[in-house]
C-alpha cells in the first residue's frame, strides 16, 4: 500500500473516533471500576484503614516521583479516568470547534450544572457555573446589594486573602465599615463560637459576614450552621467560602444553613483546572446584582450572575466524570481516609521539638488539612527554609502559609493517592528538621 494511503486510512479512523466524540459528549465515561474493587462494608472509620482498597484508588493517580507531594491544597490533580476524559473531551471540542459550540454546547452545559445541583443536594436553578470558589465569592460579595452606606461587614484572620480584599473593596463600593477579627490560637470549636459571639456583639451594624468552611492557612474547620444562625439571629447574612470542603468533606448545601455559596471543583473533586460554582438560594437571588447588568440570562435566572465570557468547554465537559469518582468512592469514605490519613502523620509528630500543631483534634474541626509552626518561627523567611529544607533535603513538599494573626506557618495536604509509606518519610524528615532526631 502506498505510504498516503495508509495516511489517509489512519486520518479517516481518528476522524471517525472524533465524530464519535463528539455525539457522545457527556455520556457517562468508563471510570476504571475494573480497577477500583468493591468498596468494603462497614463504618466509614474502618473502610479509612483498608489497604487493599486505597492501594486501589491510590492507582487511579499518575504522579511525579520526585517528591512525596503534601501540598495538594492548591488543587486536586486530576484521577487518570477524569484525564482521559478530559483529553477526550478536548479532542472532541478541538475537532468540532465552533460547530459544537453554537449548536450544542448549552444543553451539555446545564447537564453538567444539573449533575453538580444533584450532587450537591441543591437545584440547578441555585447554581452557576464559574472558573473557580475566588471568581464565585468575588460575585456574590461584590453583588450582594443589601448593604447601605454606614453598615458594618466583618471576616477573619484565616479566610482567603482574595475574598479579604473583596470585603475591603466595599467600603469604597457600597460606603461601608470593615472589621477584622482573629481566630484565637488553639483553636477548639467552642473558642471559635465565641470568638465569632463576641465579633458579632461588638459591631452591631454588621450586615454582612464572610465564613469560611475550610481554612486554606490552618485547616480548620469552622462551625458553618452555628456561626449562621448566629448571624441570622442580629439579621446578618452570611456569604461561605467553601472552596475547600465539597469534595473534602461529606455534606450537601442544606446542612449549612447559608444561602451564599462558592464552590471549588478542582480541589477536592478533582476535575480539570478552572471550574467552580456559586450557590444562591432561590428565594435569596433577587439579593444578589446581575454581574455587570448581564442580559444573556433573564433577571431571574441565577446565570445571569455570572459573566465570564467563553470557557474551556472540555474542562466543564469533564466535571461529570469527576463527580462520577467522587460518588463512586463516597463522600463520606473520602472524609474518614482523609482525616485517617492527618491523624497518623499528626500522631507521629505530636511532642516533636518546638512543634506547635495549629489545627484541633476535635472531631469535626479538621479534615485533610493540617498546619504546624516551629516555636518562635513565625516569619516567612522562617518558614520558607523550613519548606525548602522539607523539599531539598528530604524531598517532601509543603507549603508556607501566611495571615494567621500570631505567625506563618506550614501548611501539610494529604490526598486520596497519599499513603501510609509517604506519611512515614514526612514524619522522618520533620524529626530531623526540628531537631527531634539526628542524622
Amino acid at each position: 500500500m502506498h505510504p498516503t494511503e495508509t495516511l489517509s486510512s489512519d486520518r479517516r479512523s481518528v476522524l471517525k473516533g472524533f465524530a464519535a466524540a463528539a455525539v457522545a459528549s457527556l455520556a457517562t465515561p468508563a471510570l476504571a471500576a475494573e480497577a477500583l474493587p468493591p468498596q468494603p462494608t462497614g463504618p466509614a472509620a474502618a473502610i479509612a484503614t483498608d489497604k487493599a482498597y486505597w492501594a486501589a484508588v491510590k492507582g487511579l493517580y499518575a504522579v511525579t516521583p520526585e517528591v512525596v507531594n503534601l501540598e495538594n491544597g492548591y488543587w486536586g490533580i486530576m484521577a487518570e479516568p477524569v484525564r482521559r476524559e478530559f483529553i477526550r473531551q478536548s479532542d472532541m471540542i478541538n475537532f468540532q470547534n465552533t460547530y459544537y459550540a453554537r449548536q450544542r454546547a448549552g444543553a451539555d452545559f446545564e447537564a453538567v450544572r444539573s449533575k453538580v445541583a444533584q450532587a450537591l443536594g441543591a437545584a440547578p436553578e441555585e447554581i452557576a457555573l464559574t472558573r473557580g470558589a475566588t471568581e464565585a465569592l468575588q460575585l456574590l460579595i461584590g453583588g450582594y446589594n443589601r448593604l447601605k452606606p454606614g453598615d458594618g461587614v466583618l471576616y477573619a484572620d484565616l479566610d482567603y486573602d482574595s475574598m479579604q480584599y473583596a470585603m475591603n473593596a466595599l467600603k469604597g463600593r457600597r460606603g461601608v465599615d470593615v472589621v477584622r477579627f482573629d481566630i484565637p490560637e488553639p483553636a477548639t470549636r467552642q473558642a471559635v463560637l465565641d470568638a465569632y459571639a463576641r465579633a458579632l456583639e461588638a459591631n452591631p451594624k454588621t450586615r454582612l459576614l464572610l465564613l469560611t468552611h475550610v481554612s486554606h492557612r490552618t485547616g480548620l474547620v469552622m462551625p458553618v450552621a452555628e456561626i449562621a444562625r448566629m448571624a441570622k439571629a442580629k439579621g446578618i447574612d452570611t456569604i461561605l467560602d467553601a472552596a475547600h470542603s465539597w469534595g473534602q468533606m461529606d455534606f450537601n448545601v442544606s446542612e449549612l444553613e447559608v444561602d451564599f455559596v462558592g464552590f471549588n471543583l478542582h480541589k477536592w473533586i478533582g476535575a480539570p483546572l478552572g471550574v467552580g460554582f456559586l450557590y444562591i438560594r432561590k428565594d435569596r437571588l433577587a439579593d444578589i446584582d446581575r454581574d455587570m447588568g448581564d442580559e444573556d440570562f433573564p433577571e431571574t435566572d441565577v446565570r445571569s450572575r455570572v459573566h465570564t465570557g467563553t470557557v474551556n468547554f472540555a474542562t466543564v465537559l469533564t466535571v461529570p466524570a469527576a463527580v462520577a469518582l467522587h460518588q463512586q468512592i463516597g463522600a463520606a469514605a473520602k472524609q474518614a481516609r482523609l482525616r485517617y490519613l492527618r491523624d497518623y502523620w499528626v500522631s507521629r509528630a505530636r511532642g516533636f521539638k518546638d512543634l506547635e500543631i495549629l489545627t484541633p483534634d476535635e472531631v469535626g474541626s479538621y479534615g485533610a488539612i493540617t498546619s504546624f509552626r516551629l516555636a518562635g518561627k513565625t516569619g516567612k523567611a522562617d518558614n520558607d527554609a523550613i519548606v525548602a529544607k522539607l523539599r531539598d533535603s528530604h524531598k517532601v513538599m509543603t507549603v508556607r502559609r501566611a495571615g494567621v494573626a500570631r505567625g506563618q506557618c506550614i501548611r501539610v495536604t494529604p490526598a486520596l493517592y497519599t499513603d501510609e509509606a509517604d506519611l512515614d518519610r514526612f514524619v522522618e524528615a520533620l524529626a530531623m528538621v526540628t531537631g527531634t532526631k539526628t542524622g
